[in-house]
């Protein structure tokens, strides 16, 4: 006689439930975190003027206010998805967290070499900072930045990506979702040109709008033009590349390649401070961006170039997919 071969019903992958609860809090405390920054800034503005005897211009920080705020929001609505274990805030945080990882790594580099000049830079005339203390100031704040731009990220890179918390989300949300048709390498290029135009529509209400345009820089009615031109072609190349059209990846090619080519014949010929001046800084703050010699000698530009050249090889990186898809 033949006895009946039992067949287990246990999971091949380990619950990750609590660890996704756990998470979603840490995430919707970052939320509250950007949040509270908002109404920090507006006293930080106010405080400043009135220290300083200038005038109050809230609206030079009306993009970070927008930053922030729009950071509040996603934060704390991808950490109720991760406490509800959905599977797109799962995926949405991997995208996330690998993109704020990438941008923190490439600016703790160029702190590496900016930082000891930001400190000399920031004594009065005539001052020098002792040894000791300038180690500490050091290891101060690139133990702070480290945290924020590699621990932090990094730890949510480690855990959204396991194949366990894949499975329970899978398993306790089998709806398919939005975030389940398009690979999540290009779903994050869709999601940074759709920032980049919701970014380039506050361009004209703050900065005075200007704009670096091919060897100068342009205000008014023609940089309103421009921004706006920019705004259209990064929304389109947004829902295009999330559809994986092709013609879309070509057109982000060439957008990314014009803009970098754009900011370079400008800056070659035009120094940072004067773009600050243009767009209205108040007196006392250009006061205190010209002490930074890094922003008169033109390292800064240099920075900015070179940090264009990994996303537009990722840009390279992510043709395959298309490929797949044409």
């Amino acid at each position: 006689m033949t006895l009946p071969t039992s067949t287990s019903s246990a999971p091949d992958f380990k619950d990750r439930r609590v660890g996704l609860i756990v998470f979603g809090v840490l995430v919707i405390l970052l939320g509250c975190l950007c949040a509270l920054f908002v109404p920090l800034m507006f006293v930080s503005q106010a405080f400043t003027a009135k220290h300083t005897g200038g005038t109050v211009s809230y609206r030079m920080i009306m993009p970070a206010v927008m930053i922030y705020g729009g950071m509040a929001v996603v934060f704390i609505w991808l950490g109720i998805g991760s406490v509800l274990c959905r599977r797109w805030a799962r995926a949405l945080l991997l995208v996330l967290s690998w993109c704020w990882l990438v941008i923190g790594i490439m600016s703790m580099v160029v702190m590496a070499f900016l930082l000891p000049q930001i400190l000399a830079d920031s004594l009065p005339e005539g001052q020098k900072l002792p040894e000791a203390a300038r180690w500490i100031m050091a290891a101060t704040m690139a133990g702070t930045l480290g945290c924020i731009y590699f621990v932090l990220p990094g730890g949510l890179v480690l855990f959204y990506r396991s194949r366990h918390v894949k499975a329970t989300c899978d398993a306790r949300d089998p709806v398919r979702r939005w975030t389940d048709a398009c690979p999540l390498p290009v779903l994050a290029v869709s999601l940074m040109l759709a920032f980049g135009a919701l970014s380039m529509l506050s361009m004209p209400l703050a900065y005075n709008g200007i704009m670096p345009f091919f060897g100068t820089l342009i205000s008014g009615a023609p940089a309103t033009m421009f921004c706006l031109v920019i705004t259209s072609l990064m929304a389109w190349t947004a829902w295009a590349n999330y559809r994986l059209e092709p013609a879309a990846w070509w057109v982000t090619v060439a957008l990314f390649a014009v803009m970098m080519v754009s900011a370079a014949l400008t800056f070659a010929r035009i120094d940072l401070l004067e773009m600050y001046r243009q767009m209205g800084f108040p007196p006392d703050q250009m006061a205190q961006i010209e002490k930074f010699s890094f922003l008169r000698d033109r390292s800064a530009v240099w920075w900015m170039s070179l940090s264009g050249v990994p996303f537009f090889g990722y840009l390279l990186w992510v043709k395959r997919y298309f490929r797949r898809a044409a």
